[in-house]
């Protein structure tokens, strides 16, 4: 892994996906002026989090993605797409992308768990609108080694472990956590996935969208390897950048070898 600066755009959408996709590419271009190398947008990144909405708004083709590719190739950046609304033979998947300065493709990545849950004032089923992902891998780039999940796969943690064992160093996690499951657990899950790993971890969230019925939580957390939150966000749409440096990783490997030290034939 190199030493190099990250940023993750931590979009507020509007009711306007054209719009959305606009203001993110020019976020990304203003990243690219700071210097960032990696730059990550949230888990639906165009439009507010509505299911029935993103049904609507679902990618046919491969419009956003070619204008994404291309903006990654004209800042010679590497860019995670956060995830698309794709509409494939089986059905819609929420889908996130590692695009590399060339434009290519690296990792193409489907969310596994989907977020069927009910709380007082709060019922989702992403099953209704999705069809699961079934496969994890990772890329391996001149920055590092990167995986790919997706919000609430982070609460599954051998998803992130398989990442890990597949020799992830950076970890990054589109999300769209809500206001009632993220000040309980956002900032205890991701630094926690971080730690057991021991890999950087880019949390990408929407900013909260106050008039919409689904409220995400904002919050977007860039994480080192010993746990320490080295860049945070607030609710409101801005740009956080951090340095992931080699050095954190190597160290915190070196002291800690968690590894090397597990013993795989017991958890089975």
């Amino acid at each position: 892994m190199e030493t190099f600066k990250s940023a993750i755009c931590q979009l507020k959408p509007v009711y306007d996906k054209e719009q959305n996709i606009v203001t993110a590419i020019s976020m990304i271009e203003e990243a690219t002026r700071n210097g960032a190398q990696l730059i990550t947008l949230p888990e639906i990144f165009y439009y507010p989090y509505e299911l029935l909405a993103l049904r609507r708004i679902a990618d046919k083709d491969n419009a956003t993605l070619q204008r994404l590719q291309a903006e990654a190739l004209k800042s010679n950046i590497y860019l995670c797409t956060g995830s698309l609304a794709v509409k494939t033979e089986d059905g819609i998947r929420n889908t996130a992308y590692l695009i590399a300065p060339s434009g290519e493709i690296l990792l193409q990545y489907s969310k596994i768990h989907l977020f069927d849950v009910a709380f007082d004032g709060l019922r989702v089923r992403e099953s209704v609108i999705f069809t699961p992902g079934n496969q994890v891998a990772v890329a391996k780039t001149p920055l590092g080694t990167m995986g790919i999940i997706i919000c609430y796969d982070v609460r599954f943690p051998e998803l992130a472990r398989k990442c890990a064992l597949l020799g992830a160093e950076i970890l990054i996690v589109p999300a769209a956590f809500n206001t009632i499951t993220g000040p309980a657990h956002w900032h205890t899950l991701f630094r926690a996935r971080a730690i057991e790993n021991q890999v950087f971890v880019l949390a990408a969230s929407q900013a909260r969208v106050a008039e919409s019925i689904y409220q995400a939580y904002g919050h977007s957390l860039i994480v080192d390897p010993w746990g320490t939150v080295i860049s945070e966000a607030g609710e409101e749409e801005r740009i956080i950048y951090a340095e992931l440096d080699a050095r954190v990783l190597i160290d915190t490997r070196k002291r800690m070898p968690l590894m090397e030290q597990r013993k795989p034939e017991i958890y089975i």
